[in-house]
């Protein structure tokens, strides 16, 4: 089994699930004009991309053991391949529709999104359970460094976008960028050796793994992810739109600049949660986003660059360690659950998102971009109280620690 590559392959679907997000982001504006959507329309068309993705991710953590983890890695870069050309070949109305399945060429994109939402779910599936088994001892410390490829994706993606803008290139050829990392780690992975789940490894049998689901503390922890997404990633697929509108700025310079952020303190900084406890980090992250959020919230098109980036710089920093963070508690905390916890902790993260795009966008209809930020930013209060307390809970009983389960080394 060779463990490097199969983390590289692991970091590169990554890259591939945030490009998406990023492009997409960046062409939400070309596509709401190509298609005559509204704001509120894009959001739902938006919406299968992570109905999808929770779907995936819910039935990958529940077959994974069986299927194998090689297979369900290779099929997510077919849906991402098959789901950009629907896109692409989807025809555009000739006038403003009155529901989203009202013609055929907003239906493909509902089918295309899909398709890329599926795949984004397989990839979690996969990469989660397979990083917190070949490095059992540095789970969060890994996950940390491997969802760093998540902003490392939006950065090469937003780039891209930015570059190819630049150059006068359509939507068409920015999304289709996405079709390279996705061949790229197709070929890596075929072949390769994966190794059986922890969970398995350890012999904890599939009746235990779905009684952890049942345990209140994860399940607390289970609404706190839906809490942390949504106010993670959804003002994030709204970023390029709010912000140019806020202040003018092309405002997938705002995605990347954050994104870059989060690439460079996950990466070399992925320890961080271990060292000051992943409570008390969580905690300190859900005050930034909050102050961070309100701030641009309240931002002008006279604002100057330097103020909207001192704002954007403490959102970025603030969601930086949420999502690898709550997977780590979680599979270290209840390793018996397996890959089924960690697919419903991201399945809920991704589940919410869906719930909140049209939110904002109808919030951005009817009350301009900064009330889009605000509705929001409010759960990152809620965020702070929370993990507060469970920062002082496990204080008080000792310091956190995570829980061992012996595994052997056995691949598949």
């Amino acid at each position: 089994m060779n463990v490097r590559r199969l983390f590289v392959a692991s970091c590169i679907s990554l890259l591939t699930t945030s490009m998406v997000f990023a492009i997409r982001g960046d062409i939400e504006a070309d596509l709401s004009s190509a298609f005559q959507l509204t704001k509120e329309q894009m959001g739902l068309i938006w919406g299968p991309a992570f109905w999808g993705f929770t779907l995936a991710i819910f039935i990958s953590g529940a077959i994974v053991d069986v299927v194998g983890m090689r297979a369900l890695h290779a099929i997510s870069s077919l849906g991402y391949i098959g789901g950009v050309l629907l896109v692409l070949l989807a025809p555009r109305p000739d006038a403003p529709v009155s529901s989203i399945f009202a013609h055929t060429g907003t239906q493909l994109l509902y089918v295309g999104f899909l398709a890329m939402g599926l795949s984004q779910g397989l990839v979690e599936g996969v990469i989660n359970p397979l990083i917190a088994t070949i490095y059992h001892e540095q789970k969060t410390h890994k996950l940390n460094v491997l969802h760093a490829w998540w902003p490392g994706g939006m950065v090469i993606g937003g780039l891209t976008a930015v570059l190819l803008t630049s150059l006068g290139a359509s939507w068409q050829i920015k999304l289709g960028c996405i079709i390279v990392p996705a061949i790229v780690y197709l070929v890596m992975i075929l072949g390769q050796e994966y190794p059986r789940t922890e969970r398995v490894a350890s012999n904890v049998s599939t009746g235990d793994m779905f009684k952890e689901a049942m345990n209140p503390m994860f399940l607390l922890l289970f609404v706190c992810m839906w809490m942390t997404a949504a106010t993670e990633l959804g003002p994030d697929q709204w970023f390029p739109s709010i912000m140019k509108e806020l202040t003018g700025i092309q405002g997938v310079l705002f995605l990347v600049y954050t994104a870059g952020l989060m690439f460079v303190l996950r990466f070399f900084f992925g320890g961080v949660a271990h060292r000051f406890s992943p409570f008390g980090v969580l905690t300190a992250c859900s005050v930034l986003c909050a102050v961070g959020l309100y701030w641009l919230g309240g931002l002008s098109s006279g604002t100057s660059p330097a103020v909207a980036f001192m704002a954007a710089t403490l959102f970025g920093i603030g969601k930086t360690y949420y999502w690898p963070t709550m997977l780590g508690v979680t599979s270290e905390l209840f390793p018996k659950g397996g890959a089924l916890l960690l697919a419903l902790m991201g399945g809920a993260g991704m589940l919410c998102i869906a719930v909140i795009l049209p939110i904002m966008g109808a919030a951005f209809d009817k009350a301009g971009a900064g009330a889009a930020l605000r509705t929001v930013a409010v759960l990152h209060i809620i965020l702070a109280v929370v993990f507060g307390l469970l920062f002082l809970y496990y204080r008080a009983r000792g310091g956190y620690r995570a829980v061992k389960l012996e595994t052997s080394s056995s691949a598949v």
